[in-house]
């Protein structure tokens, strides 16, 4: 097979390994989302690799357990889930699932009894032996299975997702009639005085109805009439004013939360052992806010309960990218991982084959016309796994095993071929989720080291929510598409990076970034630019590009003027907001296309200037560190993949005088740090390549390919699969 040669350098390939206190604040991230379910989950590591199990008429027993057993043979020890027809009850099916030594849940053995030493002596288990010895254990093995084969008669009258139960409002910032008591309520709970709630509606400013509130009883009477217009004024009114529809998303939201609380404490009343997921069947690049759902108050839940995980569907939810697959992928992983730091995520809904004809609508318009088609062979299959494992996912579950006989889906999704036989794509999936399991303490102690965190901030992304409630609908999206652009820039230059909300900030988990980057955030707080202000003064570095710091969280125009919170941050006043188009910039002969910052800098240095003489690029040295704006809207342009340009000038500005701890110019790179080796997944996006290793001044003894098995010479060539990946990993 020809391939070039290319080279990666890794330029300080071998950290030390960090204390506490250290460089990334391992200590503190791992205490984020701290609870007793998560150190019991965390002491017995899960990695379960599941799939879902589709009986089809004619089944027989034999065929069944044949199934089984081809399954833990390719690596596969535990079931997704399951479906029933009129001739096999799917308790049946799990109970004959469990005597093949196939868990019949999601979670795998994170439902076993803890292995405690008192289990351990009343087992007769040494306790000296090591943490896999004794998982696998014949005594304890057996011991378990019947503990999981008592959940079997619970397991279907609970709601494994969590997300029924009580008040279901509908997902959007409309207020309805059933809606106004309880927001009524949530009103009262939230503002103490009316002057509050008139200051966060904004309704002492000109043209926005109603009038400021006198009385509850005004609120009230205002909340049926905004649930059921009846005049003119009342209907002009909607959408006019933002913190009035923020406030309905974040009580929307929240009663979201109380709904699945509900659902998960009756889950774990009924079956203490058995942790419990949420997140959604939804795919991570929906616009949340307009939604109503803040995933981060999902994932924060789920510390005491179980796991929070995305739906990973390219058809159902990857449209929305365009349909774009390879670096999406981690994406999404890292958008649902980073959420839930330092706890379990998982990819509990994860496709497992080729997908052409379902997905139904889609979510955006633009899907209605297109085929959202793909190839899920053994590379692309390797491309999700290993994402999956790079990302913080810690396990996944596999829709499905083999495919529907009839209707809607029929063929699709199945990771065995149309003869219910195992091919590559099977096989290839086996073999990474055995490697997992066997590094499954390794990987459970293992993190990410990121240089950049990529700023989330709900109430930012609900600000573009409520302004497209009377305008564009492409702006519900702006937000997620600019973090998905400021995404591409940093994996394309295999800079480590991660998501990073505002509660990571209050909870001082800044400094883990050497930069922080502010994509699009058309809402700043006082407190956010309180909290990057101190950031900056102990040494960050932070960037925001247009149309930064547009509005308040409450939809009011942001003071950036001298003497602001803006302007002392950033060295500058934004004189106002414009756009390339009619007035084009050029910037280093680019011509921009879209937000751009007029800015006049007070402290700030000019690093870069327009073809018109503005300002392009500022940088206000603070303290030990610098805020930098970018007059342009940097990390949207970027949403989609070839421009390369705007990717470098993202690289370049939230980097500054830092570089990667490693180099690739030939395929992405993604690495997790453990103490005892460094895991480095290569996703190659296009024709089979080699990469060559350059160590400097490293301490790896070894390099092994945990999927292969393969040993590696350090510094020898690697070979790449075709739009496929691969693992590997470098001992201290």
């Amino acid at each position: 097979m020809h391939s070039k040669i290319i080279h990666l350098a890794v330029l300080s390939a071998a950290l030390p390994c960090l204390g506490v206190d250290g460089e990334y604040l391992h200590s503190l991230y791992d205490k984020l989302h701290d609870s007793p379910m998560q150190r019991r989950i965390r002491e017995a590591a899960p990695m379960p690799f599941g799939v879902v199990f589709l009986p089809w008429e004619g089944m027989t027993e034999a065929e069944l357990r044949e199934q089984f057993r081809t399954m833990k043979k390719l690596g596969f020890h535990n079931l997704k889930g399951i479906t029933s027809t009129p001739e096999w009850d799917s308790r049946r099916i799990m109970h004959i699932a469990l005597d093949e030594d196939v868990i019949p849940f999601w979670y795998g053995d994170a439902g076993w009894e803890p292995i405690t030493p008192a289990l351990l002596a009343r087992l007769g288990i040494p306790a000296s032996l090591g943490k896999s010895q004794i998982r696998t254990h014949p005594k304890m093995l057996a011991y378990q299975k019947e503990v999981l084969r008592k959940q079997i008669d619970t397991y279907e009258r609970r709601n494994s997702l969590g997300e029924s139960g009580g008040y279901h409002h509908v997902p959007d910032p409309i207020l309805r009639e059933a809606d106004v008591k309880l927001f009524s309520a949530w009103l009262r709970g939230k503002y103490k005085t009316l002057p509050e709630l008139n200051r966060a509606w904004n309704l002492n400013e000109t043209d926005h109805w109603p009038a400021p509130f006198q009385t509850w009883n005004d609120v009230d009477l205002a909340l049926v009439e905004i649930a059921n217009p009846s005049d003119g004024r009342s209907r002009s009114a909607w959408g006019r004013e933002f913190g009035r529809i923020r406030d309905i998303l974040r009580f929307k939201a929240e009663s979201r939360v109380g709904n699945i609380r509900e659902a998960v404490e009756a889950a774990r009343q009924q079956n203490p052992l058995s942790p419990t997921r949420s997140g959604g069947e939804m795919g991570l690049f929906l616009p949340f806010a307009y939604r109503a759902t803040n995933m981060e108050w999902i994932a924060d839940l789920m510390k005491d309960y179980g796991s929070f995980y995305p739906s990973i569907h390219f058809v159902w939810h990857f449209g929305e990218v365009h349909y774009e697959v390879a670096r999406a992928l981690y994406m999404q992983v890292s958008f649902a991982a980073d959420l839930l730091k330092g706890g379990w995520t998982g990819a509990w809904e994860s496709s497992g084959g080729p997908q052409q004809l379902s997905g139904y609508k889609g979510w955006v318009e633009p899907e209605i016309s297109t085929i959202p088609g793909f190839t899920v062979n053994a590379g692309t299959i390797t491309q999700q796994f290993l994402s999956y494992i790079a990302g913080g996912f810690r396990g996944a579950g596999v829709w499905c095993w083999n495919y529907r006989n009839a209707g809607i889906e029929g063929g699709e999704y199945s990771l065995l071929e149309r003869t219910r036989k195992p091919g590559a794509r099977a096989v290839r999936a086996g073999m990474i989720a055995r490697a997992a399991q066997g590094l499954r303490d390794e990987l459970w102690q293992a993190h990410k080291e990121p240089l950049v965190g990529v700023l989330m901030n709900w109430d930012s992304d609900a600000i573009w929510a409520a302004n497209s409630v009377r305008n564009r609908d492409l702006f519900r999206h702006y937000p997620m598409q600019a973090r998905v652009g400021v995404s591409r820039a940093l994996i394309n230059g295999n800079i480590p990076w991660e998501h990073v909300t505002v509660d990571d900030l209050r909870a001082g988990l800044a400094l883990r970034y050497k930069s922080i980057y502010l994509p699009a955030q058309l809402a700043l707080t006082e407190e956010l630019l309180a909290l990057l202000t101190t950031y900056a003064q102990q040494g960050g570095r932070i960037i925001l590009d247009a149309p930064g710091g547009w509005y308040d969280e409450t939809g009011r125009i942001l003071p950036v003027a001298q003497g602001s919170a803006f302007e002392r941050l950033f060295g500058a006043e934004i004189i106002d907001f414009q756009y390339s188009n009619n007035v084009p910039r050029f910037l280093d002969g680019d011509k921009m296309s879209g937000f751009i910052l007029e800015l006049r800098p007070t402290s700030a240095s000019i690093l870069s200037r327009f073809q018109t003489g503005e300002p392009a690029v500022l940088e206000h040295r603070i303290g030990k560190g610098a805020a930098i704006v970018l007059a342009f809207d940097a990390s949207h342009a970027s949403f989609q993949p070839g421009n390369t340009r705007m990717e470098e000038r993202i690289r370049q500005y939230a980097l500054g005088p830092q570089q990667p701890s490693y180099r690739c110019d030939g395929a992405i790179v993604y690495r997790l740090a453990a103490p005892a080796a460094d895991h480095y997944f290569f996703i190659n996006d296009g024709p089979a390549v080699e990469v060559r290793l350059d160590f400097r001044g490293n301490s790896y003894r070894a390099v092994s390919d945990p999927v292969s098995g393969e040993k590696l010479t350090p510094g020898a060539s690697i070979a790449l699969e075709p739009y496929s990946g691969r693992w590997l990993r470098y001992e201290k």
